[in-house]
């Protein structure tokens, strides 16, 4: 039998707590192993559970989620963090992606995200959920006369994410570039451009720009 992912949820109300784990245990390759109700203890807990995966609030009681992540980088990060928050301001995300969260999920949308996020963050993937990225990608895209602001529109090959780097890829910006304004790693962005060429059987950044020009990605 595969060994389960193990879930910590830390989050200050109880009801929150109680209604993803009831959600979670749903899923066979999941276990919830434990919570936390403040940032005090939440290192310490998770490394007693052997969690693989933290669901951290990110306005906790005591230490928040910020001070809690900070600890985590000070004593070298025991599992993948997803932040859950009230609040999709991008300050926030930025400053949370860049102290090692892999994933960030808003409370209106837990329900929806959190299997699939908790599945990607396990798998080494970073995750938003839909609403995020497409706030982080428009945002971006503001000042770029190029893109198509319909860019995000759904594609039998490629995921929202795909056709997001294609994009970027096609509009010259370079991985660091778009690992920074997509607060993904550049090693994602990588593993990204690699799977888009192998899907869409391209062998190069020359094929990515007609694709994205043949199916309206990019202006000319």
């Amino acid at each position: 039998m595969t060994d389960k992912i193990k879930i910590h949820l830390a989050d200050d109300h109880q009801v929150l707590i109680d209604g993803l784990s009831n959600l979670l245990q749903t899923v066979p390759e999941f276990e919830v192993a434990g919570s936390s109700l403040n940032g005090i203890s939440i290192y310490d807990d998770v490394i007693e559970d052997k969690a693989d995966v933290l669901v951290l609030d990110i306005s906790m009681p005591e230490k928040d989620g910020i001070e809690v992540l900070k600890e985590f980088s000070q004593k070298q990060f025991p599992c993948k963090v997803i932040i859950l928050s009230s609040y999709d301001d991008l300050k926030i995300i930025k400053e949370v992606m860049k102290l090692g969260a892999k994933g960030y999920l808003t409370k209106k949308c837990a329900g929806e995200n959190i299997i699939e996020a908790i599945k990607a963050v396990y798998q080494g993937q970073e995750y938003f959920s839909d609403a995020v990225r497409e706030k982080i990608f428009n945002i971006f895209s503001q000042n770029n006369p190029k893109l198509n602001k319909n860019v995000l529109i759904e594609n039998p090959i490629l995921s929202p994410r795909e056709i997001e780097i294609i994009t970027l890829i096609s509009l010259e910006y370079s991985g660091k570039e778009i690992s920074e304004q997509l607060f993904i790693s550049p090693n994602t962005v990588e593993t990204h451009r690699k799977n888009i060429l192998k899907k869409l059987n391209i062998k190069n950044t020359i094929g990515l720009v007609k694709y994205a020009l043949k199916n309206n990605l990019i202006n000319p």
